[in-house]
């Protein structure tokens, strides 16, 4: 017999599948994006003093490399820290199951009777719950964790460099492939439709509102690149 919550609603997430979901959705887009702006801003700095396509494009692979080994160490660092924290916290619930287990159990009962629950009716979920997996249902209860499901710190910090790598490789490319007079006016616009394109799929994805998403991309997009080209300009006009 099929499990009615997984057919009641299945266009809804249920909260472990849309929390794993949102975690890697995460990483890839701040990824991606941080990807495209850093290594657009940089190449088109740099464009805006010199226009020999070597350096251009030795300081945004060098961007490239940085920014994706930058990426994967901090989102390891971050959510091994959060990983830690889960499983502090699962072990101190762990402990207090051990030790006095009559008390969690009024515990849980409370925590559905808190719900809305009539208090028979949480005792009597509560005593379920135990009977069948005691250290789970308190885990998620209380915590709202899954003992089985926790952060994993090297697919978030894999998936950051992936999508930060590809993100890069876009400015790269939009600066190197067109004639001199068109790269910097080029990877504006590449630039541009690929975080319209990357702010939109995260709304998608999330359940937001692109008309908020898109814009706030685009913008911040756009502001990293006038200004670094026109530090690059001022820098070169100094220079000169």
């Amino acid at each position: 017999m099929p499990d009615p919550s997984s057919t009641a609603h299945p266009h809804e997430p249920h909260a472990e599948s849309f929390a794993a979901r949102l975690n890697w959705l995460r990483a890839g887009v701040l990824g991606a994006n941080d990807g495209i702006v850093s290594t657009a801003g940089l190449v088109v700095g740099v464009a805006a003093t010199t226009n020999n396509t070597q350096t251009i494009l030795a300081a945004g692979i060098a961007g490239l490399v940085a920014g994706a080994i930058s990426m994967a160490a901090g989102e390891y660092v971050s959510v091994s820290t959060q990983r830690d924290s889960e499983k502090a916290l699962l072990a101190k619930e762990r402990r207090e199951l051990a030790d006095d287990p009559n008390s969690e159990l009024v515990e849980l009962a409370g925590i559905y009777e808190a719900k809305g629950l009539s208090p028979a009716t949480a005792r009597t979920v509560a005593e379920e719950l135990t009977a069948h997996d005691a250290f789970t249902a308190h885990a998620e209860a209380e915590l709202g964790l899954d003992p089985r499901e926790l952060t994993n710190p090297w697919a978030a910090a894999i998936s950051s460099a992936i999508a930060f790598t590809c993100g890069a490789l876009l400015p790269l490319l939009a600066i190197a492939i067109p004639p001199v007079g068109w790269r910097v006016p080029v990877t504006f616009a590449a630039v541009l439709v690929a975080l319209a394109l990357t702010g939109s799929l995260s709304a998608r994805l999330g359940g937001g509102l692109r008309r908020r998403a898109v814009p706030r991309v685009v913008i911040g997009g756009a502001l990293a690149m006038a200004i670094t080209y026109a530090i690059g300009t001022l820098t070169d006009t100094l220079g000169a």
